[in-house]
């Protein structure tokens, strides 16, 4: 039986592990997902299990090689960002993986910007604000002042992507869309690390930088096939709609958080954005992508419960709330532009109405948070994927509120290991790209706010 060409694909997020295979046309044709148990690191803090995660990739790269009727052509991967693997000369990790959310110590943070740069010009020149761990550039900096036997034992930072990269080629390479995502190592100005990288003599932690194109050629237990660099998986989730449309677009990404991605961006972010949560990745293009986010999933989800409560609700009933364009024409003047500090069910006399005026608060925040990326002119395309592109009431409104912007949904479950597949397109797949890559469905306003302004 002739064997499907495919490409294995590793999709590392914080909560579920993926290995995936692609056919050359890129549909899904294998999947298999699990959950690694955390612990806990020399302060007690939470971490993912690095022994474990290594273990399993070996385990999964083996088993997808030896699955019959599949011929492994590529392996890429994608994984979060902000999260470093330092190994000694033999390859062995030196500490745990430190988690982005371990508390930053202030002391050291402070004896950073006196040494340095200002915060200011620290956010300004790398494209992120002052964040502390989620700083990875910072955590190498506590290493190395913590930790210095530690700092100098390290042949190699590795961000997360590219250790497991690492693990299936050998290969140790510096990628720019994780050197470019909020870790503080990078200035867009420059186009280079930052001065205080090479300050600290941190810039030679980290291996040669490479394109998130480049391949190189493995050979593992009798099979041969091409491997990735990997990529930071929220840059890995933009590649499909940047093969998808040659125009102009924003890409929201709803979750339990919001991500706006404007990646047609030609401004430096300013004070003013950064001040307001703002801050730039860097595309596997090597171009800077703005971005803004929203606490969208949790709020609404702890609103709801509120909502349920008072109105003595299931907590899915909320889902079969259909929208009320009658409503949303009532509601949207005195609701959207509203904060959620204030907000509570009591006033507005049922579930339905109630629901409504919460979506409509959530929308107006979001919108602010497009317009905030999108200071060069008028969004032109709006694309919404994730959870929150299923509730119609809420793409409804996007569609009203941006009345010159086609906004779409999007279908496309797979979208950070489609990303990482696409990358290295070229180099493993003969085949033209089909179009489309995935589908997308168009939002219709409830009314058109031109109409509305002129009566």
């Amino acid at each position: 039986m002739e064997k499907i060409p495919v490409i294995a694909l590793f999709d590392i997020g914080k909560t579920n592990k993926k290995v995936l295979l692609l056919n050359q046309q890129y549909q899904l044709v294998w999947e298999y997902a699990t959950r690694l148990p955390e612990m806990a690191d020399e302060d007690g803090d939470p971490c993912e299990s690095l022994s474990a995660l290594t273990e399993w990739v070996y385990q999964q790269l083996d088993a997808v090689l030896a699955l019959p009727g599949f011929e492994v052509k590529a392996v890429n991967c994608s994984a979060y960002g902000a999260s470093l693997v330092y190994i000694d000369e033999n390859g062995q990790p030196l500490t745990p993986l430190y988690s982005y959310l371990k508390p930053y110590p202030s002391s050291l943070q402070h004896r950073f910007f006196r040494t340095h740069v200002t915060e200011e010009e620290f956010s300004l020149e790398t494209a992120s604000p002052v964040l502390g761990s989620l700083n990875s550039g910072l955590q190498l900096y506590r290493v190395k002042y913590f930790q210095p036997r530690v700092f100098k034992n390290i042949q190699y930072a590795l961000h997360l992507p590219q250790y497991i990269s690492w693990l299936i080629s050998g290969n140790a390479v510096a990628e720019l869309t994780s050197i470019g995502c909020h870790t503080g190592l990078w200035d867009f100005r420059r186009d280079d690390y930052h001065q205080w990288v090479y300050e600290e003599e941190i810039a030679a932690k980290f291996p040669a930088l490479v394109a998130a194109e480049q391949v190189v050629s493995v050979q593992r237990g009798g099979h041969q096939f091409l491997a990735g660099s990997g990529l930071h998986d929220s840059s890995a989730a933009l590649i499909p709609y940047l093969h998808h449309s040659p125009e102009p677009f924003v890409l929201v990404s709803t979750g339990t958080w919001s991500i706006s991605l404007n990646p047609f961006t030609q401004t430096p972010l300013t004070v003013e954005e950064l001040a307001q949560d703002c801050l730039c990745y860097l595309s596997y293009q090597g171009k800077p992508v703005k971005a803004s986010r929203l606490f969208l999933g949790y709020w609404h989800e702890e609103q709801v419960k509120k909502l349920n409560a008072y109105y003595n609700k299931g907590p899915e009933e909320y889902k079969n709330i259909q929208p009320d364009t009658t409503l949303v024409l009532t509601l949207l003047d005195t609701e959207c532009g509203q904060t959620l500090d204030s907000w509570s069910p009591a006033p507005y006399g049922d579930f339905v109405t109630a629901y409504h005026a919460l979506v409509i608060r959530l929308a107006g925040l979001q919108q602010k948070r497009i317009q905030l990326i999108s200071t060069e002119g008028p969004v032109k395309k709006l694309y919404i994927d994730g959870g929150f592109s299923g509730n119609a009431l809420f793409t409804g409104l996007l569609a009203t509120l941006f009345p010159d912007t086609e906004v779409y949904t999007a279908s496309m479950a797979q979208g950070t290991a489609l990303g990482a597949a696409l990358a290295i397109h070229p180099a493993w797949n003969p085949d033209t790209e089909p179009k489309p890559l995935f589908e997308t469905k168009r939002c219709v306003p409830f009314f058109s706010l031109h109409k509305k302004d002129q009566s």
